[in-house]
């Protein structure tokens, strides 16, 4: 069964699935809170991998990738929730309580954990709305959203130094960015924002830093790492297509084919 996601008002999303899921990759615009109602998330980002347990709060920053596989536990079927903090949002609570930062962020983590019973009890209070046996209103559901603001802000002031700056992306190396991220399967104007450029821009340097187009170099890293995992860490392709950024089976083993003029079986 496919997992079902679905938006109770503009910036609340639940998530729910009765089997093991893997989710597509995904582009994070905006800084969300979430929190894992039952079962279990494994999120796959270019730092590793982090496992969200069962009542954990999480705060996951903006101008991400990350891939996750959504687990439900023994008796209960994986839920999650989540808001979104957009800049909009950000810009008129800031404006609106005379908040501004004091200094850049100073961690590159991707993924913070502030599990307390103020955030727990937030959570739980917008159950209702997931169950259905109540609506909420369009000023309601602003006061939650800056309900969360302020519940981030109280667990570490210094998060307004995350939430606040609205400062455009500084361009990134893109050598490192590239090598770190290039098993998602996303459009070349993703990888071009993510990396603070104009897709145009992102094209030029592309190919002075790699002396190819971004599109070739996509495919050629994949399949060198394919061959790799399939020659000397005995990995199967059907377990592997999809983490390498592919998006069906019959298209890797043909493009592997093309490469190196042998199937995978044969290698």
């Amino acid at each position: 069964m496919e997992a079902q996601s679905e938006i109770l008002f503009d910036k609340l999303v639940y998530s729910c699935s009765f089997e093991k899921h893997r989710g597509h990759e995904e582009f994070i615009p905006d800084h969300f809170l979430g929190f894992q109602l039952s079962g279990e998330t494994h999120a796959f980002h270019d730092q590793g991998k982090t496992i969200i347990k069962e009542n954990m709060v999480i705060l996951v920053r903006k101008n991400q990738l990350i891939r996750t596989i959504k687990y439900p536990s023994e008796n209960t079927p994986y839920q999650f929730i989540s808001i979104a903090l957009d800049k909009e949002t950000l810009q008129q609570y800031a404006a609106e309580n005379k908040l501004k930062t004091n200094g850049p962020f100073h961690t590159k983590q991707k993924i913070f954990f502030e599990s307390d019973d103020f955030f727990s009890n937030y959570f739980l209070s917008l159950t209702p709305y997931i169950d259905k046996t109540k609506t909420i209103s369009s000023n309601l559901a602003g006061l939650k959203v800056k309900e969360a603001i302020e519940l981030i802000l109280q667990s570490n002031p210094d998060f307004k130094n995350l939430l606040f700056d609205f400062s455009d992306p500084h361009k990134i190396d893109l050598k490192e960015f590239m090598n770190k991220n290039f098993i998602f399967n996303l459009s070349i104007d993703a990888f071009a924002k993510l990396t603070g450029r104009s897709l145009s821009g992102f094209k030029r340097d592309f190919q002075k830093a790699f002396n190819m187009s971004p599109k070739k170099w996509l495919k050629e890293k994949r399949l060198q790492e394919a061959y790799y995992l399939i020659k000397h860490k005995d990995k199967r392709p059907t377990d592997i297509y999809l983490d390498l950024g592919f998006e069906n089976l019959s298209h890797f083993y043909y493009s592997f084919k093309e490469k190196y003029g042998l199937t995978t079986t044969e290698i």
